[in-house]
């Protein structure tokens, strides 16, 4: 039997949902929250693992057919691994993956390994330790970087995650690309977004796609185009002769709006429908208040769905406030 198709009112497939365990992290990076970090949601206001169970056992019903763990950290939540183990044997989960900043992880790779996880995003913005420190505002890149080879042994496919900010890690750029000579990765350059935990939002980027493709042309002018997998946030590239490939998201210029197919959960239990969305739906509430009866909460859902908006300046222009004010950490990755 075919699995059912879910689609939103602009007739894109849903099919992917990023799935936040955590809004805790033991990392304080300056493009996520600031350095004296944000106010953690009590312990009740989170979904448990049992209702992330129901919830995506419910969305798999609908359609969804990948999903994403991500935090905050998500390794900072106990228990994990069993939970991870769960998800991955709900029928119609065709694809789970996992974001992680690497600090927690390099002991669990063997067991995500045995459980089939299909891939893993690693955020490391430099591999200059002296630069990472500053970023991130801890000294880490040691244990990110065994969790790194740890990955790259058990062969699970590895994409790393390289937020581009003016002033802290443009000179990272060629390294980063320079590092896909010898390994089997893809790293991916991400425009800067103003999810920061401060309200500050630049009205423009410096750094944005096109100056960061225009960095590597220089230092790579034999870099070629490569096909881009449907729905793909990232446009590929690959230099000839490099074991990995390199990959640009566009997420402060929303160039691939068009074809998303994914919405987020936080820990909290809020439907974000897009990124620059404030939350379109208490799911938490829904899932307490119908502890037993799934059909309020589907039909929320379809309801939410039904009125996502075109692309993510749309989304933004429906904000109650003009300023962006959440951290990355509480939004999910």
């Amino acid at each position: 039997m075919s699995p059912p198709v879910l689609y939103d009112n602009h007739h894109r497939p849903i099919t992917y949902v990023r799935l936040a365990v955590t809004d805790r992290c033991n990392l304080r990076c300056f493009y996520c929250m600031p350095e004296e970090g944000i106010s953690y949601l009590p312990k009740n206001q989170l979904l448990t693992y049992e209702e992330m169970l129901r919830l995506v056992t419910l969305l798999a019903r609908m359609g969804i057919t990948k999903v994403r763990i991500t935090g905050g950290e998500p390794f900072v939540r106990r228990d994990l691994m069993p939970f991870l183990e769960r998800i991955a044997k709900i029928t119609g989960i065709q694809t789970l993956t996992l974001t992680t900043n690497g600090v927690l992880t390099a002991p669990y790779v063997p067991q995500l390994a045995q459980i089939g996880i299909h891939s893993v995003n690693l955020s490391i913005d430099s591999l200059d330790r002296q630069r990472f420190a500053c970023i991130t505002r801890r000294d880490e890149l040691p244990r990110v970087m065994q969790t790194l080879y740890s990955l790259l042994q058990h062969n699970i496919p590895t994409k790393l995650n390289v937020v581009v900010m003016e002033g802290k890690n443009t000179d990272d750029i060629v390294p980063m690309a320079a590092f896909t000579r010898e390994h089997p990765v893809e790293v991916r350059f991400i425009e800067e977004m103003p999810f920061n935990g401060t309200g500050a939002l630049a009205p423009t980027l410096t750094w944005n796609y096109r100056k960061i493709l225009a960095t590597l042309q220089a230092a790579y002018p034999d870099i070629e185009k490569m096909p881009d997998e449907p729905f793909s946030t990232a446009v590929n590239y690959r230099i000839p002769g490099f074991k990995g490939s390199i990959g640009i998201i566009a997420a402060f210029s929303r160039t691939f709006c068009g074809t998303c197919n994914r919405i987020r959960i936080t820990a909290k239990g809020m439907l974000k429908t897009c990124l620059y969305d404030q939350g379109v739906l208490n799911i938490r509430d829904l899932l307490r208040a119908c502890p037993h009866d799934d059909a309020p909460v589907e039909r929320a859902l379809r309801q939410a769905f039904g009125q996502r908006p075109k692309d993510g300046f749309e989304a933004e222009r429906h904000r109650n406030t003009s300023a962006t004010t959440e951290s990355m950490s509480t939004i999910g990755g």
